[in-house]
């Protein structure tokens, strides 16, 4: 098994990579004979910390491409930040680490990193960077990248049609705010990327990811407090999006991914979204970008479901959480 695997990518030979939050990243062949890579940098295992998703470059197996790109935790002194590098992929091991992007400030305890990546198809990269856990109004905060999705180029910096690059008050990499912690994260066949994010109690999220968008957190949840179950914030409010669905009970969503395989033919176009805590696996059918339907597929049979994808041979692969994870 992993040890507190976070994430999975697959190579084009058939291989897989599988990300650990220790800072282990995992080369597994078809047999499930596992390899640690070395040459990764150390991470901040505090808290929620550690190495945590990974994905290879869109145009990756053309030998110019063939980077590995990987959010982790930067330790710096008893705090963090979250960060996005990169390391070329040499056939069997690793090159040198190319580091892109770190947030603007430090941040301790180790909770609420988000760090999904996705690529959209203008070959920019969307990275989500949770509100750290503190102090929740960090999300509302245009100067703070936390509490956000981010969307850099290949190269870690701010493409310049970014929603905000012409605000001065608003951090260039800034995508949409709002956002508590997102765990989940897909582009879509059609183009549009899609999350779950981490709510309070009881308020769990899908939502379509729409530039400039403002998804409301702290100000806006469905959630309740964890200690007093009250209502954290208002339901709704101009200006902030209403999530496109609210999850039922506390769902703890990690991993979402879009069914495309013909080996699923009934599901197609259908999300597939991963459950932490709930240890679910749920189906959800859009329609006009709205949910219209919805199946449980697992509940409890696999445990703690971090990440959800389809592979390149059409097959869906769950990853579990835990010190004895499994893919």
């Amino acid at each position: 098994g992993f040890a507190n695997p976070w994430a999975v990518a697959f190579l084009p030979d058939g291989r897989y990579l599988v990300s650990e939050r220790s800072g282990e990243l995992n080369l597994v062949d078809s047999d499930g004979q596992t390899q640690v890579l070395e040459g990764m940098p150390q991470v901040s295992q505090n808290g929620q910390g550690g190495l945590l998703d990974v994905a290879l470059h869109p145009e990756f197996g053309d030998g110019e491409h063939d980077w590995i790109y990987f959010t982790w935790s930067k330790p710096e002194g008893d705090n963090s930040r979250s960060a996005l590098s990169r390391v070329k992929w040499k056939g069997d091991s690793l090159g040198d680490v190319e580091h892109l992007f770190v947030q603007d400030r430090a941040s301790s305890p180790g909770r609420h990193y988000g760090s999904r990546l996705a690529w959209l198809k203008d070959g920019t990269l969307l990275m989500s960077i949770g509100d750290r856990g503190v102090d929740p109004s960090r999300a509302q905060a245009s100067d703070d990248h936390a509490g956000s999705t981010l969307r850099l180029t290949e190269t870690g910096e701010a493409p310049g049609d970014n929603p905000f690059v012409d605000d001065d008050d608003t951090l260039d990499e800034i995508y949409t705010m709002g956002n508590r912690n997102i765990q989940g994260m897909t582009v879509l066949s059609n183009g549009e990327p899609w999350a779950t994010e981490h709510g309070p109690r009881t308020g769990d999220e899908l939502n379509q990811i729409v530039p400039g968008n403002n998804y409301g957190w702290p100000e806006v949840s469905l959630g309740n407090d964890y200690g007093t179950n009250e209502p954290i914030g208002v339901e709704s409010k101009p200006g902030m999006v209403d999530p496109v669905y609210r999850f039922d009970g506390r769902f703890a969503p990690s991993g979402l991914a879009e069914v495309t395989s013909d080996a699923f033919e009934p599901w197609q176009g259908s999300l597939l979204a991963g459950g932490l805590g709930s240890q679910k696996l749920l189906r959800l059918t859009l329609e006009e970008g709205q949910v219209a339907g919805e199946e449980l597929i697992l509940e409890g049979e696999i445990g703690r479901i971090r990440d959800v994808r389809q592979g390149p041979d059409e097959a869906i692969y769950l990853l579990t959480d835990g010190g004895q994870g499994s893919l």
